[in-house]
């Protein structure tokens, strides 16, 4: 039997994810390995410490922004 889900807009994108479900959890289920360099994390609008991505919990109907650090010149 499946657990309680929960609604999250990763990237824009909506999700149905299981309650409690993990930043990085979230991460991976967009294609995004969260343990790479140069990417940045945001939930509703704060940006997550590196030191919190891996315990973050998200909750119904929160706004995740995954964003990588272009290297240019």
């Amino acid at each position: 039997m499946r657990g309680p889900r929960m609604r999250v807009i990763v990237n824009g994108q909506s999700y149905e994810l299981d309650a409690g479900t993990l930043l990085t959890d979230a991460a991976r289920r967009i294609g995004i390995e969260p343990d790479a360099r140069g990417l940045a994390f945001a939930v509703d609008g704060e940006v997550i410490p590196r030191d919190e991505v891996r315990r973050r919990e998200l909750r119904e109907g929160q706004r995740v922004e995954i964003v990588a650090a272009i290297q240019g010149g």
